[in-house]
C-alpha cells in the first residue's frame, strides 16, 4: 500500500489503534454487509461427508497430489482416512505413501505412535488444502506450510491442474530465502560439492568429507536435482526422507525421490520459482469462506498483526466474519482447514451495545484530537 498525504494522518491513525482495541475486546464482530446463504453453509456434515467421498472417489483417477484446478473458489483435496496395513509400517511411510511430510502426518495424528502405529491403526491423510495466495504459474514454494505446488502448462483442451508434493527446507540458521526465481538446469545423478560450511563442521567433529560425493545412496542430492538460480540452491531427491516434511536441510528444497523424479522431466529450465512464508492462508468453496493456519517458522505468535492481515484477506461484501472462531485458529493453528461461521445473534447484539459505547469514546477522542490540531 502507498504511504498516504492525508492531513488527518495522525487521527486516522488514532482511530485505527481504536479499532484494534475494539477487535480485542468484541468476540464477534461483523462485517458490514449482508450474508448470502449458500448451498455449501447449509450443507449438514453427512452430507459433507458423502461429497467429500465422492470427490475423493472422482480424484482417485489422478496420480497423488494431482489436483484439477477449481474452477471457481481456492480449495483442493479432501481429508479421508486409511487403515496401516502391515505391522512393520511407521506412520512416516504411510505419509510417503500418501504424499504427505512429516509435520502433517503428525499433526493430523497426534495420538497415533510415529514409529509403531500397529496393524489396523486408522490414520488421517490431511489433504484437504487452500492454494496460496500467489499466481498459479510455474512452482510456488510455501516455507511455511512445507510444500510445493507446481502448475504446468496445459495443451488445449487438457484440464489444467496443480500438483503438490511435501517438502523439506532449511533448519535454524539456514533459512530457505524468499523471493521469485527460475530454474536453470536440471541434473540426473548429480554429484555433491560439499559447501564450505559443511566442511568446517565436519572437520570441527574430527570427520571431514571428501572434497565430492559421487552418485549413489551416500549421495544428499539424491538421484535429481533442480538448480535455481539462486547460487548454490536447488530442488532436489534426499538419501533422508524420513526429513521430508521438517525443517532439516541447509536452506535447499528436498523433496521424496520419486516427487522429484515426477516432476523432473516435466518443469523446463527457466520455469518460474516463488518461494512464499504464508503462514496463513484464506480461500473460498462455494461463496464460503475457509481459512487454513500453520505454525510460524520461528519463536513467534500470530499476534493482532495476523488477524488484521488475515481480514483483509477475507474482504468482501457477502462475508461475516466470527472473530473469536477466527481468533481461537490463530492462537491454535494446526494446518487443517475450517470454514468460517458466520457470527450469531447474541454476539450480534453484544457487539452492537459495544459499538455504541466505542462510538462514543471515539467521538470524545476525536474531538479532543481536533481541538489539539487547531492549537
Amino acid at each position: 500500500m502507498s504511504p498516504t498525504t492525508d492531513p488527518w494522518q495522525p487521527r486516522n491513525a488514532l482511530l485505527a489503534s481504536m479499532f484494534v482495541a475494539l477487535l480485542v475486546m468484541s468476540s464477534a464482530l461483523p462485517v458490514l454487509a449482508e450474508p448470502t446463504p449458500t448451498a455449501s453453509a447449509e450443507q449438514t456434515e453427512d452430507e459433507r461427508l458423502e461429497d467429500a467421498q465422492t470427490e475423493a472417489e472422482r480424484q482417485s483417477e489422478w496420480p497423488k497430489g494431482h489436483f484439477p484446478l477449481p474452477e471457481d473458489g481456492d480449495l483442493i483435496g479432501e481429508n479421508y482416512t486409511v487403515t496401516v496395513e502391515h505391522e512393520e509400517d511407521t506412520l512416516l511411510d504411510v505419509a510417503r505413501e500418501h504424499n504427505i511430510g512429516y509435520e502433517e502426518i503428525r499433526r493430523a495424528n497426534p495420538d497415533v505412535s510415529l514409529w509403531v502405529p500397529g496393524k489396523g491403526t486408522e490414520v488421517v491423510i490431511p489433504a484437504r488444502r487452500i492454494l496460496p495466495d500467489a499466481k498459479r504459474s510455474g512452482i510456488v514454494i510455501n516455507i511455511a506450510e512445507l510444500r510445493l505446488y507446481y502448475y504446468p502448462e496445459v495443451a488445449e483442451g487438457e484440464t489444467p491442474r496443480v500438483e503438490t508434493y511435501p517438502i523439506g527446507i532449511g533448519r535454524d540458521g539456514y533459512d530457505t530465502p524468499l523471493g521469485v526465481t527460475k530454474t536453470t538446469m536440471r541434473l540426473k545423478d548429480p554429484a555433491w560439492y560439499p559447501p564450505e560450511s559443511v566442511r568446517r563442521e565436519a572437520a570441527e567433529a574430527g570427520d571431514p568429507p571428501p572434497e565430492v560425493v559421487p552418485p549413489g545412496p551416500d549421495n544428499p542430492l539424491g538421484s535429481h536435482a533442480i538448480l535455481l538460480d539462486i547460487p548454490g540452491y536447488l530442488i532436489h531427491g534426499t538419501n533422508q526422507p524420513d526429513g521430508i516434511g521438517m525443517r532439516a536441510s541447509r536452506g535447499c528444497i528436498r523433496m521424496f525421490p520419486e516427487d522429484v523424479e515426477s516432476i523432473f522431466s516435466d518443469v523446463p529450465d527457466g520455469t518460474r520459482v516463488n518461494i512464499i512464508d504464508q503462514p496463513i492462508k484464506v480461500g473460498w468453496d462455494g461463496g464460503t469462506p475457509h481459512v487454513q493456519v500453520y505454525q510460524l517458522l520461528e519463536e513467534q505468535e500470530h499476534g493482532m498483526d495476523a488477524l488484521m492481515d488475515t481480514l483483509a484477506l477475507l474482504d468482501a461484501p457477502s462475508v461475516m466474519v466470527n472473530y473469536e472462531q477466527l481468533s481461537d485458529l490463530l492462537e491454535s493453528p494446526d494446518g487443517r482447514v475450517v470454514a468460517l461461521e458466520p457470527p450469531t445473534l447474541e454476539k450480534h447484539d453484544q457487539v452492537d451495545d459495544q459499538q455504541d459505547d466505542q462510538q462514543d469514546k471515539d467521538d470524545d477522542e476525536a474531538s479532543g484530537l481536533y481541538e489539539d490540531l487547531a492549537a
